[in-house]
């Protein structure tokens, strides 16, 4: 069976990643939409993706697809710790905004799917768009997780220790 792809299109991307419209409160590059957006599509499909370790990419729509399924691991790891909703959300508050490699950088591990950026401008533009990602699916994985009160759903945490594609966004030994 094959893994899931994303059916959206790349209006620009940067170093191979696709900066797609997102549904977002959050300050970024991100072009506003009302549809469902790369974040909706990573969370319906993660759960499918995640046994994966082989995904052919098909467009640079993937490739953030990738990105985000990743970030839902980290998250699931970090919720996994957390006793109550109001951790968890300040869990997903730090991981958020905490300081992250982006493609070209020495700790990012999806180097080989991407290209160093050219300049500065377009790095600075990729590390918002990341940025904003990574809050805005924390705050959407939160309303997945935490679906029916204070206590993390099995049914997401039992995905705390998948591996998509053998690949983790976290150093080693984390």
């Amino acid at each position: 069976m094959p893994a899931y792809h994303s059916a959206l299109s790349a209006p620009m991307a940067i170093s191979k990643l696709a900066l797609l419209p997102l549904r977002t409160t959050y300050r970024g590059p991100a072009a506003p939409t009302q549809d469902n957006d790369v974040i909706d599509e990573a969370i319906y499909f993660f759960k499918a993706n995640v046994f994966f370790t082989n995904y052919e990419i098909k467009s640079e729509a993937d490739r953030t697809l990738i990105y985000i399924t990743l970030y839902i691991s980290e998250c699931l790891k970090k919720l996994q710790r957390c006793t109550s909703r109001a951790q968890a959300d300040k869990d997903m508050y730090t991981l958020g905004i905490s300081n992250f490699p982006i493609p070209g950088e020495a700790g990012f591990p999806l180097n080989a799917m991407f290209h160093k950026t050219t300049n500065r401008a377009d790095e600075d533009t990729m590390r918002q768009y990341l940025q904003q990602l990574r809050q805005e699916t924390g705050v959407r994985l939160l309303d997945k997780v935490f679906n029916e009160g204070d206590k993390p759903s099995k049914w997401w945490m039992c995905f705390a220790k998948r591996k998509f594609m053998d690949k983790s966004l976290s150093a080693p030994g984390y």
